[in-house]
């Protein structure tokens, strides 16, 4: 099952990836990880892409996953449909979204990460707090024009990984039941809530669900 994990920059991407890895291979299941290229990228040329070289950048988050090893669950530390966002927001350029979209057919889950952890300047690519509200609105956009289904995470430490966990056995159950589950899934599938992108209510929602039901 192949997981794509996206969200805006500080928000846990890499520090959930990494837990997951763990605990997944604590419960005996093989686990790759894809990193990000842009983060390597950056730290190669010292500086962030312009916008003529951001398409060679997604290409190349793309082909990791495509060149992955097989194994029970692969995690995507972001896709290209990020490169696609940043490059819409920051540089004004749209023409990424048709790749990165057709890429993202590729995964069984998407989990998107929550705006609760806070912010930190961490390297280069750090934007700031206005900015990462921007690329996550941007992104819940095109997840919901594009029907693209997607799993909030939420938490504190370990509630992030449990979060996410929830997320990937549910996935992982209906992989078990056919491509009909799937279907029906994404069917059933829509964004509810009047409040999108408010992480106060957001998270909420989620520590009552992490929460230990009464005795």
């Amino acid at each position: 099952m192949k997981v794509a994990i996206l969200g805006a920059e500080c928000t846990g991407k890499t520090t959930l990836c990494a837990q997951l890895v763990a605990t997944l291979a604590l419960r005996g299941q093989s686990v790759r990880t894809v990193g990000e290229a842009l983060r390597e990228w950056c730290d190669q040329h010292g500086r962030t892409p312009q916008a003529h070289e951001q398409l060679a950048i997604a290409q190349a988050q793309a082909q990791r996953v495509l060149e992955a090893g097989a194994c029970d669950v692969l995690l995507a530390d972001t896709t290209p449909l990020m490169t696609a966002v940043y490059s819409d927001v920051l540089l004004g350029d749209p023409s990424l979204y048709p790749f990165a979209l057709a890429h993202h057919a590729h995964y069984e889950l998407t989990l998107l990460m929550g705006l609760d952890l806070p912010w930190v300047a961490d390297g280069i690519q750090r934007d700031g707090p206005l900015v990462q509200a921007r690329i996550d609105a941007r992104l819940r956009a095109v997840l919901q024009a594009h029907g693209l289904r997607f799993s909030l995470v939420y938490g504190q430490k370990t509630q992030r990984c449990e979060c996410a966990l929830m997320a990937i056995d549910q996935a992982n159950a209906q992989v078990l039941r056919g491509p009909q589950a799937k279907l029906e899934a994404h069917a059933r599938w829509k964004w509810v809530c009047d409040k999108c992108s408010d992480a106060q209510c957001e998270h909420q929602l989620f520590t009552a669900l992490l929460s230990p039901a009464p005795s």
